[in-house]
């Protein structure tokens, strides 16, 4: 089964609590933090925790949300076999999945309201990867 792990950092925190509450009944969904709000804290620490968890199964998955979506997703794409796309719309998280199987995605805190966010997630989860060729040889070069 799929769990999925979400983190933020201060500018997403409030995007994820409520991204929290909408997934938490329709999803294996797990919180990594952080648990209040606090200005300190670093994207990078929370992007980590999620690396590790979908690092240890292929069936794991993670959503990351920091100010603009750029840090988190910079810092996931540092670790070997994470594929983490910054999504902006249903459209790129479909193609995300489709096309590199993203096993993250990342999303703007500052720049995507809750209804688009919603949206993201929900086509990145109900998306499947494109298997031919094609797609298999490009992420294969990703490695």
């Amino acid at each position: 089964m799929t769990k999925y792990f979400i983190a933020s950092d201060h500018a997403g925190f409030e995007l994820k609590e409520k991204l929290k509450k909408y997934f938490l009944e329709k999803i294996d969904l797990v919180d990594l933090g952080p648990k209040s709000y606090d200005p300190l804290d670093d994207y990078n620490d929370f992007a980590i925790k999620v690396v590790k968890k979908v690092k240890k199964n292929k069936n794991h998955k993670g959503i990351l949300i920091c100010g603009t979506g750029q840090g988190m997703s910079i810092q996931a794409n540092r670790f070997s076999n994470i594929r983490c796309a910054l999504c902006w719309n249903k459209d790129i998280a479909r193609q995300a999945k489709e096309h590199i199987d993203a096993n993250i995605i990342s999303l703007s805190g500052l720049f995507i309201d809750l209804k688009n966010a919603k949206e993201i997630i929900n086509t990145w989860i109900n998306t499947k990867p494109l298997k031919n060729k094609k797609y298999l040889k490009r992420i294969k070069k990703l490695k």
